[in-house]
């Protein structure tokens, strides 16, 4: 018996050249094709969410407030944050007067909302960092379990980024990554509930008697997920600009969906047929982006000492309502792209894209050696590092993806694929182009979709060419490789496990810190 909820759905879908009518006289073949995850309230799936995001938080929050003082780039947000409660916008304490920033103000007012209710303390700067780190695992999970169908995939994916150093320490750390990954992932994950939605709604119009053959429109599907996808992809931007990486590659993906479900239902012509619908509908989710994006200027539209709040008046230009003001915010936006644009400085920490997957140059967020670690030498240091045997797994995964890709036609290889590629090939372009100033930490947005890939392989590996069998029917196939993948999640945990004190600022020995510096001085 053959299942596609509790274990993996990694088969390929086998073709049928007769297939039977079905339900309500749609054919079984298309029926198939257009299914999508319809038990999303397994009880199983949300109680192994619940675990992990459990785990996961407790790694997270226990002993935030740990190491006292601010830490790496914490000199700048937490402050921004505090003087914006106090200000509306951020402000300078040695001029008394605004502040003059280069990032967009929505990670600095999430950043305040735990300062507002803990106080300007470590914890109160550090709160929503981990609240945004945890929610990254819990969406991670339920985007899993939509697309492979698996209880047993969604938690190892949850699994493993709980896991992963680099996401906890930024997701314990104040900086504005952690929360661009989360709208990033948000943003994603409202794609592919759009994706089942537009699949489900053809499927009804079929069953209720929509004759692709005979119709030559489309029926009329409103994307509701789809726009909300557009409103948190500008929350993202209203975090870094970088988010806007991924807009391209977003629209593109979304769109070959849409596609791929008409050619699914049987609609001739699907690359042309809805395609102003689907290029309407992505316009105005882009609109939705662009109104989500200016929201978070909030604070800025409705005071008077934002920097270059009034730059047309104070230099002698028309300043006219509203529209005024949206001009000189694009002014701030054009000076604040040229420091971006020009920010070559080199930095003892920085690296290049080609390093980041192989852990070539982690940052060191925090170091001290004093204490009573009981030995003449110690160490406390915080290292923004990827859990070894997890992200030395990435490349390996990302090409036996491509594989899948190719030779199974699977649009959930492809799916993990692209955020990977939006994530990361910009960087490799500003890197050549013109050397610019960058660390490891911008790869975070494109870490969940790497995580996905090793779980999309492990999900193969456990999976036989026909498919899960469960009882007597079991194969070797499936038992070796179930207990395969079994092995590889518990050594991802035991190498977190040993370099969870450096990734906490535990105190420890010089010489048990000097073990785990696995790459020498690449890691110093």
């Amino acid at each position: 018996m053959t299942t596609a909820t509790a274990e993996t759905d990694l088969t390929p879908e086998p073709p049928a050249a007769v297939e039977p009518t079905g339900v309500r006289g749609v054919p079984d073949v298309v029926r198939r094709r257009l299914a999508t995850l319809e038990n999303w309230l397994n009880p199983h799936s949300w109680l192994v969410t619940a675990l992990v995001v459990v785990i996961a938080g407790i790694l997270r929050f226990q002993g935030l407030s740990s190491p006292k003082g601010y830490i790496f780039d914490e000199v700048y947000y937490p402050t921004d944050a505090w003087d914006m409660l106090q200000h509306g916008v951020e402000w300078d304490e040695k001029t008394n007067g605004p502040a003059y920033v280069v990032h967009p103000p929505l990670g600095k007012w999430l950043i305040a909302i735990g300062e507002k209710i803990f106080g300007n303390n470590e914890l109160g700067w550090r709160f929503t960092a981990a609240v945004a780190g945890t929610l990254m695992i819990l969406v991670l999970i339920r985007i899993a379990y939509r697309m492979f169908h698996s209880v047993l995939l969604a938690g190892t994916a949850g699994l493993l980024m709980a896991l992963d150093g680099f996401q906890l320490v930024l997701s314990r750390t104040s900086l504005l990554d952690i929360f661009l990954g989360l709208f990033v992932l948000l943003s994603f994950a409202a794609m592919v509930l759009d994706r089942d939605h537009y699949r489900r709604r053809l499927l009804r119009a079929l069953e209720n008697g929509y004759d692709p053959s005979t119709t030559p429109s489309v029926p009329r599907i409103v994307p509701w997920w789809l726009l909300a996808s557009g409103a948190l992809f500008g929350l993202a931007c209203g975090v870094k600009w970088s988010a806007l990486f991924f807009a391209p590659f977003f629209a593109v993906l979304a769109w070959a969906w849409r596609v791929q479900a008409r050619k699914s239902a049987g609609i001739r012509g699907p690359f042309l047929a809805g395609v102003f619908g689907d290029l309407g509908w992505l316009i105005l989710s882009f609109a939705l982006s662009i109104i989500f994006y200016l929201a978070t200027w909030t604070g800025w539209f409705v005071t008077n000492t934002g920097y270059f709040r009034h730059y047309r008046d104070a230099n002698g230009l028309s300043e006219p309502p509203i529209l005024g003001a949206l001009l000189n915010l694009v002014h701030y936006h054009q000076e604040a792209y040229k420091f971006h644009s020009g920010l070559t400085e080199r930095h003892v920490y920085q690296s290049w894209p080609w390093q980041w997957l192989l852990l070539g140059r982690p940052v060191a967020f925090y170091w001290n050696n004093s204490g009573n670690c009981g030995a003449p030498s110690c160490a406390r240091e915080i290292l923004l590092l990827g859990t070894p045997v997890l992200w030395w797994s990435f490349l390996p995964a990302l090409f036996a993806l491509v594989w899948f890709g190719i030779a199974r036609r699977d649009w959930r290889a492809w799916a993990i694929l692209v955020p990977v590629v939006a994530g990361m090939l910009p960087w490799f372009y500003y890197a050549v182009k013109d050397g610019r100033t960058m660390f490891s930490f911008y790869l975070l947005p494109a870490l969940p979709f790497l995580i996905l890939a090793v779980v999309y392989v492990l999900g193969a590996i456990m999976t036989p060419p026909d498919g899960i069998v469960s009882g007597k029917g079991r194969s070797d196939r499936q038992l070796i490789g179930t207990v395969v993948a079994g092995a590889y999640v518990i050594l991802v945990a035991l190498c977190f496990a040993y370099f969870h004190p450096i990734f906490v600022a535990q105190l420890m020995t010089y010489d048990s810190w000097s073990s785990r510096m696995w790459l020498g001085g690449r890691w110093i």
